[in-house]
């Protein structure tokens, strides 16, 4: 029996070309035999191009509906952090009726009037008092005005800020009446909450982003030098870095922010918040990469690097640092929920940001209380900003965690 390849074996039974025992292998005509059509699709199926690695971990990514979700958030996010004021619909500082609850929104308008029915635009039921009482309160019970709806404008003139240096007053959206929408209700006193949210982000996510990019750099320079060095000067600097690890963070938060003066300005609180979290932050990275760093030291191409006398400078940054940076990117991705949590829960003692300024954690402030929880469930709404955008990156950094190393 011969050995010879034969494409026609390949071929559906009925297609087989007809031969006796004997014969040579007869030439197989693809194109008359499969058509042109599927032959031309078979060969489409194959990529004749290479790919760059960002172009892999891309198309890996696009297939992570986690990752992708993630990604849209994180980008709308900071989209909303740049253009706050333009999101906000009410000035986050002006004062109105206190611990107003939301005003209701809804595309119906009941009753019985011309103005009844479902609409295209919707509308805003402000919250007004009743003539009734609460029977333990005994104060006014308050609900939606549905006799007086009030339509939403978008891209309209509202209250006036500052952007880059110039002055706008066109909004997102706003009443058109030009009345306050308050999405999220008031705090205690009369600020929209939905507002300041929007505007704190930008402290929030400043202190986060701020303070996971100088961790990267020094964990990132640390951990490489401690692991490509090796030696006694590893295994001292690994000591430094385990009384950091060990090295309680709330007693030196409290300790350091009473150093501080009271009358001290916001940006100096800043940054105090964010030296301290850069400076209790950094070890944890850097023993990561210093594992990944000695584990590539010993692979053949660095080692074929020191052979031929390459500097160590040219060592660490074509043949180490581009292989650590996949793992520093999904570090930097899920380290940053846990810095806004770190916010959130400084500003909530009053640690972090001092008015006027605003963030998440100082809207927190105002729900110290179980009865301010009780009888103003709304007060509680910064908690979903710090959710969502903890959820957003949790959810890009495992998209891209699975994309970068999918084994």
């Amino acid at each position: 029996m011969s050995d010879t390849f034969d494409p026609a074996r390949h071929l559906p039974e009925g297609k087989r070309p007809e031969r006796n025992i004997g014969d040579e292998t007869p030439p197989v005509d693809w194109e008359h035999d499969l058509g042109s059509e599927t032959l031309d699709a078979r060969v489409s199926t194959v990529s004749t191009e290479g790919q760059s690695y960002l172009a892999l971990v891309w198309r890996r990514l696009r297939k992570s509906v986690p990752g992708m979700l993630g990604l849209v958030l994180v980008a709308l996010l900071l989209l909303t952090a740049i253009f706050a004021p333009f999101v906000a619909p009410v000035d986050p500082r002006a004062a109105n009726v206190a611990f107003q609850p939301p005003d209701r929104i809804s595309w119906h308008v009941p009753g019985e009037g011309q103005e009844s029915g479902w609409r295209l635009m919707p509308v805003v039921f402000p919250i007004a008092e009743s003539d009734e009482l609460d029977p333990i309160t005994f104060q006014p019970l308050t609900g939606p005005d549905y006799d007086n709806p009030r339509g939403i404008a978008f891209f309209a003139k509202g209250w006036e800020y500052e952007f880059l240096g110039l002055t706008f007053s066109r909004h997102l959206f706003l009443s058109a009446d030009g009345s306050p929408l308050h999405i999220l209700g008031t705090d205690k006193l009369g600020r929209d909450i939905f507002s300041r949210g929007v505007v704190g982000s930008r402290i929030t996510l400043a202190i986060a982003l701020s303070s996971i990019a100088l961790i990267t750099i020094i964990g990132t320079l640390a951990g490489i030098t401690s692991g490509y060095i090796g030696g006694r000067f590893d295994a001292w600097f690994q000591r430094f870095v385990e009384i950091i690890l060990a090295f309680p963070q709330l007693p030196l938060y409290l300790a350091l922010a009473s150093l501080i003066p009271a009358t001290a300005p916001s940006g100096l609180f800043i940054t105090f918040v964010v030296l301290v979290i850069v400076g209790l932050g950094w070890a944890q990275l850097s023993r990561e990469v210093r594992s990944k760093t000695m584990s590539l030291r010993q692979v053949d191409y660095v080692r074929a690097a020191m052979a031929v006398g390459a500097r160590d400078g040219r060592i660490i940054t074509r043949h180490i640092l581009p292989n650590v940076t996949s793992h520093v990117i999904v570090a930097v991705t899920l380290g940053i929920p846990t810095i806004v949590l770190l916010e959130s829960f400084l500003g909530f003692l009053g640690l972090a940001v001092k008015p006027p300024m605003i963030s998440w954690g100082l809207m927190l402030q105002d729900a110290g209380t179980f009865s301010t929880i009780g009888s103003y469930p709304w007060i509680l709404s910064p908690v979903g900003f710090v959710l969502l955008t903890v959820f957003a990156f949790n959810a890009l950094g495992d998209g891209l965690r699975d994309a970068i190393n999918p084994y």
